[in-house]
């Protein structure tokens, strides 16, 4: 599957992917806690990135952009806790969602790099 050039749309099928993914993932007491946690940082990559695009100067530029990496790497901490009890397909899903938040993370930091942040 190819991903989208766009980094609003990217992040946004990210963060619906991720839903996706808790769906099917059995909620025992744990699961349901980080659950709740990898759904929010999921969505706040996308929604600090625009707001970031909807910048009120280079300094709110820079600590929006900021903020989503931040969210990015959260993500990758709590998809990691996430159970899913030995499942190989949900395992293969677990680890294709941590490398995708990576891959944003990356391209992140090099446009904060590239901003002068």
């Amino acid at each position: 599957m190819s991903k989208p050039y766009n980094l609003e749309e990217r992040t946004e099928e990210f963060a619906s992917e991720v839903r996706s993914f808790i769906r099917e993932l059995v909620l025992d007491l744990a699961n349901k806690e980080d659950a709740k946690q990898v759904v929010k940082s999921s969505g706040s990559i996308g929604a600090n990135y625009i707001e970031a695009n909807e910048k009120l100067g280079d300094k709110d530029f820079l600590f929006r952009l900021k903020i989503s990496r931040k969210e990015a790497k959260e993500t990758v901490y709590w998809l990691k806790l996430i159970n899913t009890l030995d499942d190989r397909l949900l395992e293969k899903k677990k680890l294709n969602l941590i490398q995708e938040a990576q891959e944003l993370r990356k391209i992140l930091s090099a446009i904060i790099k590239k901003s002068g942040g």
